[in-house]
Formats: C-alpha cells, sequence, structure tokens
C-alpha cells in the first residue's frame, strides 16, 4: 500500500507509456494482418489502408472498445492471491505491457504477423507464475490458448479455401467471367455485410453495454435480424457500385479476367472498412485492460478489484496508439500477409477476409480461442491451397509458425526480467 500511495503517479504516467507501446505495437502487427490482404491484392494501396484503418480502428477502439474491462487479463491470474500486495500486480501489469510491447516489435522488424493476445497472456503467465504462485495461473485457460494455434488457421483456411473454389466455379472458370461476376458478387456482398456484422455485434459490441434481444434465448439468433439487414443494405449499394463498372476491351496476350477483379475490389473496400472497425473494437483490449487494471489499483489506493470502469482516456489512448503503428511502420508485416505467402489478387483477398470473418463468427458463438492473426494467416494459406501447394512460399510460413511457437515463451521471459526489474526499482 505505503507503494502505491508514494509512487502511485509514476507508475501510472510509466503505465501509460507502456500501454501506448503496446497499442503501437498492435498497429505494427495485428491491424497491418487486418490489412495486408486488401493491399497485397492490389485492392487499397498502403496509403488507402492506412488511412481506412485510422478512422475506422480508431472509431471500432472508441465506440466499441468496452466500458467495462476486466482487470485480469483473460482470465489468467487469480486476484485473491495479490489483494493484500497490490502492487505487484501493477509492476505485473507494467511488466506484461512492455513486455508484449517489445516482443511486438521485434516480430514487426522481422515481417512475422503474430497474434498481440498471445503476448499479451504470454507476458501474463511468465510474471504471474514467476513473481507470485504457479498456482496463481489458469493453466487450463494457457492450454485452451495453444490449442487455439491449430483451430484458427484451420478452420479458416478451410472456409477461405471452399469460398475460392466457389468463385472460380462459379465465375472465373466460365465462358463469360464478367457476366457471371455481376450476378454473383452481390451474392458474395450479401455474405460479407452479414459476416462482418456478425463479427461486429458478437465480439466488437459485447462490451458496451448494446443488448440487441430478439426474444431468442442464443446471442447467435438475437443478432442475425440486424446481420441479415445490414448484409441487405451492403449488397444493394455494392450491386449500385458494380453497375457503373464496364468491362474493359482485353489487350493482346492481356488479363482475361481484369475486369473481374476489379468488381472483388470494390468488394474488398467494405471488407477493409468493416474489419478495421471489428479488430479495433476487440484487440485494443490487450493493450488497455492492463492499463485499466494499473489504474483502478491506483486510484483506489491499492484495493484489487475483480472489475474496473473503463475512463473514455484510456480508449482514446490505445486508439492512437494503435493507428499511430500502423501508420508508421504496419508495412511490413502488410508485406508478409499481403504479397509473401502467396500471390493474391481482390478475388484471392476477398476470399480470405470472408473466411477469415466467418472463423471469427464461428469462434464468438461457440466460445473458442481465436487469434485474429493466425485465422488471417491460416485463410491466406486456405486460398494458396486451392492453387497448389506450388502457390506457397513455404520457407515464409515455417517461419511464421516458428514465430507463433515462440511467442508465449517470448513475452513471459521479457515479462519476467521486467517484473523483477520494476519489483527492484520501486522497493
Amino acid at each position: 500500500m505505503e507503494i502505491i500511495a508514494e509512487h502511485g503517479h509514476i507508475l501510472l504516467i510509466l503505465g501509460c507509456i507502456f500501454a501506448f507501446f503496446m497499442a503501437w505495437g498492435i498497429g505494427a502487427n495485428d491491424v497491418a494482418n487486418a490489412m495486408g490482404t486488401s493491399v497485397g491484392s492490389g485492392a487499397l494501396t498502403v496509403k488507402q489502408a492506412i488511412f481506412i484503418a485510422i478512422i475506422f480502428e480508431f472509431a471500432g477502439a472508441y465506440l466499441a472498445g468496452g466500458e467495462v474491462t476486466s482487470t485480469i487479463r483473460k482470465g489468467i491470474l487469480d486476484p485473491a492471491l495479490i489483494n493484500d500486495q497490490p502492487q505487484l500486480l501493477v509492476f505485473g501489469m507494467m511488466a506484461s505491457l512492455l513486455a508484449a510491447g517489445c516482443w511486438l516489435l521485434i516480430a514487426s522488424m522481422k515481417g512475422w504477423p503474430v497474434s498481440t493476445t498471445h503476448s499479451i497472456v504470454g507476458a501474463l503467465v511468465g510474471f504471474a507464475a514467476v513473481g507470485i504462485s504457479v498456482d496463481a495461473v489458469n493453466w487450463g485457460k494457457v492450454g485452451a490458448i495453444v490449442a487455439s494455434w491449430v483451430v484458427s488457421p484451420l478452420l479458416a483456411g478451410t472456409i477461405s479455401y471452399a469460398l475460392f473454389q466457389s468463385v472460380q466455379r462459379l465465375i472465373l472458370d466460365t465462358s463469360d467471367p464478367f457476366k457471371n461476376a455481376k450476378k454473383y458478387v452481390p451474392m458474395y456482398m450479401f455474405f460479407v455485410g452479414f459476416m462482418i456484422a456478425m463479427v461486429t455485434i458478437l465480439k466488437g459490441l459485447k462490451n458496451t453495454g448494446l443488448d440487441f434481444d430478439f426474444g431468442f434465448n442464443s446471442k447467435f439468433l438475437n443478432a442475425m435480424p440486424l446481420a441479415l439487414i445490414a448484409g441487405l443494405i451492403v449488397a444493394t449499394v455494392g450491386g449500385i457500385m458494380l453497375s457503373r463498372i464496364k468491362e474493359a476491351k482485353i489487350p493482346v496476350n492481356g488479363n482475361r479476367f481484369a475486369s473481374v477483379e476489379n468488381l472483388f475490389a470494390i468488394l474488398m473496400i467494405f471488407t477493409a472498412a468493416a474489419m478495421a472497425f471489428a479488430h479495433g473494437s476487440n484487440d485494443v483490449a490487450n493493450a488497455i485492460g492492463p492499463l485499466a487494471a494499473i489504474a483502478s489499483v491506483i486510484k483506489s489506493g491499492g484495493q484489487v478489484a475483480a472489475q474496473s470502469m473503463l475512463p473514455p482516456w484510456i480508449l482514446i489512448l490505445g486508439g492512437i496508439g494503435i493507428i499511430f503503428g500502423l501508420a508508421t511502420y504496419g508495412f511490413k508485416v502488410m508485406a508478409t500477409i499481403g504479397k509473401k505467402i502467396t500471390e493474391l489478387t481482390p478475388s484471392r483477398g476477398f476470399a480470405a477476409e470472408l473466411g477469415a470473418a466467418s472463423t471469427v463468427v464461428f469462434a464468438s458463438t461457440w466460445g473458442l480461442p481465436i487469434s485474429t492473426t493466425h485465422t488471417l494467416v491460416g485463410a491466406v494459406l486456405g486460398v494458396g491451397l486451392a492453387r497448389g501447394i506450388g502457390a506457397l512460399n513455404l520457407k515464409v510460413v515455417g517461419n511464421i509458425f516458428m514465430s507463433w511457437i515462440v511467442t508465449l515463451p517470448a513475452g513471459a521471459g521479457f515479462a519476467i526480467i521486467f517484473f523483477f526489474t520494476l519489483k527492484a526499482i520501486f522497493t
């Protein structure tokens, strides 16, 4: 208690700096995943992707980032074990933010798309197990996270593979691809609007206090009416935009699918904007959750609460950090997702993004642990496999998988070092 009273302001300022650093890492790495398919396929330029992300990531983070957040992120730590030593929670959350931020910086410099959720969870596990007690860690939750390494990319890859196969059979492999694209793309647009609305309602808006209740017992069924309306709106608006595109004459030795890909490029503008909102609303918690815990303990004079109100300034700090990270360093991971795994076109990028969105919906509905990063990488792999194993850069894929395995222990190792360093400085 004395440490909190004596050094509270300094600890809070440091916590804000570390949280901003972590949010920067989310922007540089995780947001770049969401934008990578749009940029890599040529549907958007890097500047356009950053502009869209600045608007929709910040809007998602601020408007739907959550009014109340758990101070003990993902149920990893038992707060009952540290009631008498609140400074340990503050040191641990600060160390976790700094540790996860450092690992995301390293991964972003290497161009590795890693999970920001797993980075912060690994850091929390490290400080809790070594700094408090092995019994303080919910190892069942950690096991579920490890299982998601397989579940997320496999499910997303399967859906994306099936989607791109349908695009090939219904549009690309027909005698008149442009005519069939005009016919079927609005249907895909409907599914995009439907799925993204489901992502936003089930995952993005879950902490805002908005409760959509149409009398069903299931959250999934209660979200469906609004998602259906969203799908119809997207399909209608998209159909109007598609009607203005005319088929260009194919030059000698030219790409007969150029006009078709232009139609899918319009579709990807919708997916990029909506996925940015959903991502900002969900993943900003990785940076602001631990900061909310720090602020709560310091403001209360040392009381460790199971939950705390989330001040708007923390959401703003997280939102600014995310967009700053994407704008300054997101290009590295964008290049990995969009260009280095497999060659993407707007039609392939669409299949990957819709596959990833669908996976997030299913995972949210069934309560499965999920990683946006792993989901998107798996989706891109699925699209690549639809063209054969030779379409994949297996060396890049291998490096990505290795970075996933290293993420938890790397976060834990950094957090242990930073935890004992902070403890030595302030005690």
